[in-house]
């Protein structure tokens, strides 16, 4: 009964969870990279190619271009490569909100407070230990999970890991992005132009009239006012990567094909598929004109949502979240060691290592205790306790955050807090992964095959 009540929740999980796992591993990788290029004798051309200008343009207009001066490198990565990142994070909020974990208060409610323990903690804990600013700017650093990094060590255990804690975990670091989304709108937003968010809002309407009205699953349409959302954005005051998960909330969920139709027309077309004479290499026109149909059937059986989600798995974990692990996390050792470590660097690591863990698990038992929620089936508080340690790996939103809070102006603070996130998201990895290396049974009897 237990297992019938996790497999609706599995599916949507399962192509997350495989294509993720290997992406954290990456990061690590290139995060490392980083490091060692940033303290080597080419950090010089490291940094002179971040800033290298970068331009899209038509005439006098430039798409990556910031109120008409161009972007940089580092710009158009932090700018327009994190907005498909985080248009890739609101695809994924929006599938759990409607078929996933977070699909009804009675699901979603233990791993949201779960995660609001998890990102109050480590702010309280930062506060006390950087009190004043300008390093207080940073107090949103240590909030977020990589989900990448958390399932990639949570992987490492093999089929000891229960699937209710993989799910647990994902779901409540989707919560975590969200926070981290509302504190990148709230707070790092400056100059507003209101015509500019006007616009925005405007076409985003068009959107959602769009989809639920006019019924509208064209991918084109909603990419091409997707990226005139972007730019409008980019110049109005608010961070351009909320215009991400904005744009997200309105790509259609509902396929233009049910599948049921979807399999009728396969069958007829199966059925009638004309039959030649003899074998050859190309193939009649009747037999291509079927062929299309049930090509252009199968196009239409998956909505947007999950066709865009997807497709951009390989490209966001691949390529755009190592680039901007690349960009972001060289960490300078060189300018000794008062600008490298200071209270910056211990608020975001103990942040990290002790807030997150603290908050999630305190979060969560107090749930449960007070009959609010009840303990996962597979989970107990022992493998509780060792999720929890592994919510403190925060890497690509607490490295985004960092950058918005320090960049530019406070270069010495933006290198603490980068050594900051690495110190506790190595740390919170090792010790999660050793504990439930020791707590968690040889053999899983709860685990559901995927």
């Amino acid at each position: 009964m237990n297992n019938l009540k996790i497999k609706p929740i599995a599916y949507s999980f399962n192509s997350f969870l495989k294509q993720n796992v290997n992406g954290g591993m990456v990061l690590m990788v290139v995060a490392v990279l980083a490091m060692i290029i940033a303290n080597s004798p080419i950090s010089d051309a490291y940094l002179s190619v971040l800033d290298y200008p970068v331009s899209f343009q038509v005439g006098d207009f430039n798409l990556f271009s910031h109120h008409g001066e161009p972007m940089t490198l580092l710009a158009f990565i932090n700018d327009a490569l994190m907005a498909v990142f985080f248009f890739s994070v609101g695809l994924e909020i929006k599938r759990e909100v409607l078929v996933g974990e977070l699909s009804s208060i009675r699901q979603a409610l233990l791993p949201i407070i779960a995660a609001c323990g998890g990102m109050i903690i480590p702010v309280i804990i930062y506060c006390f230990i950087v009190p004043t600013a300008p390093g207080i700017h940073g107090m949103a650093t240590p909030m977020a999970t990589d989900i990448a990094f958390s399932l990639g060590v949570l992987s490492l255990l093999g089929k000891r890991v229960p699937l209710s804690l993989k799910i647990f975990l994902t779901a409540f670091a989707v919560v975590d992005d969200i926070g981290g989304i509302i504190v990148i709108a709230l707070f790092y937003a400056t100059n507003l132009e209101m015509s500019y968010i006007l616009a925005a809002a405007v076409i985003l309407a068009v959107m959602l009239y769009a989809n639920n009205k006019l019924g509208i699953v064209n991918k084109v349409f909603y990419i091409t006012l997707g990226i005139v959302v972007w730019y409008l954005f980019l110049q109005s005051g608010i961070h351009s990567t909320v215009a991400g998960v904005l744009v997200a909330f309105t790509i259609p969920a509902k396929p233009h094909l049910r599948i049921g139709k979807y399999i009728e027309r396969i069958r007829e077309n199966i059925h009638s598929f004309p039959e030649s004479g003899k074998e050859s290499i190309i193939l009649e026109h009747e037999q291509l004109e079927r062929l299309k149909s049930i090509e252009s059937a199968s196009d239409h059986v998956i909505s947007p949502l999950q066709s865009m989600e997807d497709a951009l798995q390989g490209a966001v974990n691949y390529f755009i979240m190592p680039i901007f692990a690349f960009a972001n996390a060289g960490v300078v050792f060189s300018g000794g060691g008062g600008e490298v470590f200071g209270d910056v660097t211990v608020g975001v690591a103990l942040g990290l290592l002790f807030g997150k863990f603290i908050g999630i698990f305190t979060f969560t038992w107090m749930t449960i205790k007070l009959k609010i929620a009840n303990m996962p089936d597979g989970m107990c508080w022992k493998s509780l306790a060792g999720v929890s340690m592994l919510g403190g790996i925060g890497f690509t939103v607490a490295l985004f955050i960092a950058t918005l809070s320090f960049g530019g102006a406070q270069p010495v603070l933006l290198n603490q807090a980068k050594l900051g996130i690495i110190c506790g998201t190595v740390l919170s990895g090792i010790i999660g992964y050793l504990y439930l290396h020791r707590v968690l049974p040889e053999n899983n009897n709860n685990h559901i095959a995927e």
